[in-house]
């Protein structure tokens, strides 16, 4: 069967508004949002001065410096993650501006009925593994969190969805002790949260699959493309 070509730069474009949506979707549903971006959503409820994307941009930033560290070394394309972690933070920003049920001033996370909620936290979910497969796939640098797996798995020779559940289940207990040590409570983390931690890794993959099974992406600017080597 002859693949779907798609430009590298597309792809890179239509990860970044579907992660962005359905982070807002799932913040709506209120099941408990990914483990992820659970402690940018925490830091936001506790610093109200800070919107949800504008706390991303914090805990972005000082996941970078530890990819650098670790990376031993620091390469200026390096800073492109960060600037696509800045495109999201925007978008996640505008979607809950834009959508009423995603916006928390017109309807608070967890006020719709039940079966919505947890009909948009599927969807949360399943958009939110097949964004980051598409973000594999481009060599454009993903926001920092999936940029860190990519390139840390590579550094070291890492199975990538073997690392990736790893990564997640690290980001849960460090959502868990913020969340318990800020509000005493579960704020962002629950039952969806230890679903998402489960599933997430072997969602990417399997979206993975199906992606390289129907497409292939090429970048349109292979020079471009050149300077994102990670290594």
């Amino acid at each position: 069967m002859k693949k779907i070509k798609i430009s590298s730069e597309v792809d890179y474009i239509l990860a970044i508004l579907l992660i962005s949506f359905s982070v807002a979707m799932a913040t709506c549903a209120d099941l408990g949002i990914s483990m992820i971006v659970a402690p940018a959503y925490i830091l936001s409820q506790k610093l109200t001065f800070l919107t949800f994307g504008q706390a991303e941009y914090v805990v972005q930033g000082v996941l970078i410096v530890l990819f650098c560290i670790l990376m031993r070394k620091v390469k200026l394309v390096y800073l492109s993650s960060f600037l696509t972690g800045l495109v999201y933070g925007a978008a996640l920003d505008l979607w809950r501006l834009v959508i009423p049920h995603f916006n928390p001033d017109i309807t608070p996370p967890g006020s719709l009925p039940m079966a919505l909620r947890i009909v948009y936290f599927i969807l949360s979910m399943l958009m939110t593994s097949l964004s980051i497969a598409m973000f594999f796939r481009t060599y454009f640098y993903p926001q920092v969190y999936d940029f860190f797996v990519k390139g840390v798995s590579e550094k070291f020779g890492l199975d990538r969805n073997k690392f990736k559940i790893c990564y997640d289940a690290a980001f849960l207990l460090i959502s868990c002790a913020m969340t318990l040590l800020l509000f005493h409570s579960f704020v962002g983390v629950g039952v969806g949260t230890l679903v998402l931690t489960a599933c997430n890794g072997v969602l990417i993959g399997l979206f993975g699959k199906m992606l390289d099974r129907f497409f292939v992406f090429e970048p349109r600017f292979k020079k471009l493309a050149g300077y994102f080597d990670i290594t």
